[in-house]
Order: C-alpha cells, then structure tokens, then sequence
C-alpha cells in the first residue's frame, strides 16, 4: 500500500504547475491534499475525479480558505467529514476514508498560533480515543510543527517562531511520547536536511539551499509500526511550497 500526503496550497495554481501530472505518475492508493483554498464546486472534474480515482473533499466555510481532499484508487466502505468540534468542521479541517481493516485521513491543523493551541486541546481528546479503537488509523498531512531540531534548517533562529515554539512541540512529544502514536518517517529516515516545508521558497534556487521545515506527517498506532517498509519526501515536485511525504506500508488496502 502507498499512501501519499501533500500540502498544495491551493488546488488550482497547482494544477497550473503540474500537480494533475505529477499524480498520474505516483501509482498511490491513497493521496491526501491539504489546503485547497477552494470550494470544491468550483474545481472541474479532471481535478475532482483524475483518471484512476474518486475524489472526495470537504471545504471550508470561509472562501479561500483551507479544505482537504482524498484521492482513493479504490471507493472507501465510509467517508467522515470533520471531527465534531466547530474549528475543525466549519474549516474544513479533517476528512477519513475507512476502508475493511483501517483509515486513512487528510488533515490540516491552523497556522496562526493561537488558532492552533486552540484547536490542539479537542484533536488530542480525540487522538486519546482514537487510541482505544480497535481499528487502525493513518493520519496524514500537515500539522504545522517540526517535532525536533533536526527538523529545522538553522533552527537555533527560530525557538520563539510559530512552528517550533517549546508548548507546540511539547505536543508532538505527547504525541509520540504517552499517546503511543509513531511518526512514521523518521522509522525509516534519521538523517537531517530532511524537510517538506520551505517558506521563503525560490523556485531558482535548489531547496537543499534553503531554510527548510519537516511540516508534513503520516502518523500511525503501534500496530502498523512493523509494516512501514518505505518513506521519502519528492523534493523534485515543484508545484507547491510543500514537497509531498510518501509512504510504502506492507499491507494491502
């Protein structure tokens, strides 16, 4: 199973930069995009329904704004929109396709930082529960915090930046501390320079150059820990200022 999650910061400028393109060539089973910045009757059907998958989305209320996505090869048993708190929902913030054995699930968590201390007390009620659930999750997408120093270029500069601030990276410790959950990239790459976030980002400059962040996130429970067999970022796409995280699991979905 492939499971791809990428952050395209608005759906339609980067189809204009080839993301319809560079999703054909992925042979995915499961593809979350965040941020699609659209409503999604507003997207033609090439981009809702790209050859080999079924689209599915949810928006946010306010234009422009957030919204993620699911491409699936394969049609879910259920599609879940939103997690129930009013920050999620209205924003267009979480949506999971649950398949015979497992979900996967898109996810956005909010940029300005107290919008996400705010949202991060009733998501972590949730991870708590999700916990006690029988079935298994992959949740994937941008969470809008690098975990550890590695996970900044040059990060002694930003200790006090929304993003790498001590009480947001306190919550990733409870994340992959206490609550069990397993950060499933850094189980095969332990490397530094491994980023999929660049926010100044020059497009003529190679992005091994530049300030880079590990934004993006596939996260699991411990069960499905022993089938990570693969994890990379594309730095090679160029459609967006986030470069998608793929995952191979040993599974099939």
């Amino acid at each position: 199973m492939k499971i791809v999650t990428v952050n395209v910061n608005g759906i339609k400028s980067a189809v204009e930069r080839g993301f319809l393109d560079w999703l054909n060539a992925q042979d995915a089973d499961v593809v979350c995009i965040q941020n699609l910045k659209v409503k999604s009757f507003e997207l033609s059907d090439d981009i809702l329904y790209p050859e080999g998958y079924e689209g599915y989305f949810i928006d946010a209320e306010e234009d422009g704004f957030s919204g993620v996505g699911l491409y699936c090869r394969q049609i879910p048993k259920a599609i879940m929109y939103g997690l129930g708190f009013e920050q999620c929902d209205n924003e267009g913030r979480f949506l999971q396709a649950d398949y015979e054995k497992f979900s996967v699930a898109s996810f956005l968590m909010p940029e300005e930082p107290e919008e996400k201390l705010k949202f991060i007390t009733p998501f972590s009620e949730y991870l708590n529960k999700l916990r006690r659930k029988r079935r298994e999750y992959v949740l994937c997408g941008t969470w809008q915090i690098a975990h550890k120093t590695i996970d900044v270029r040059h990060w002694a500069d930003y200790q006090i930046t929304p993003g790498f601030r001590a009480e947001e990276r306190a919550f990733m410790d409870q994340v992959f501390g206490p609550l069990g959950f397993v950060d499933t990239f850094r189980e095969v790459e332990r490397g530094a320079e491994q980023y999929t976030y660049w926010p100044q980002l020059d497009q003529d400059v190679p992005r091994n150059l530049q300030d880079g962040w590990r934004m993006d996130y596939q996260v699991v429970g411990p069960n499905l820990q022993r089938h990570i067999k693969n994890a990379w970022i594309d730095r090679e796409a160029t459609f967006s200022e986030y470069a998608p995280l793929i995952v191979e699991y040993d599974i099939e979905i």
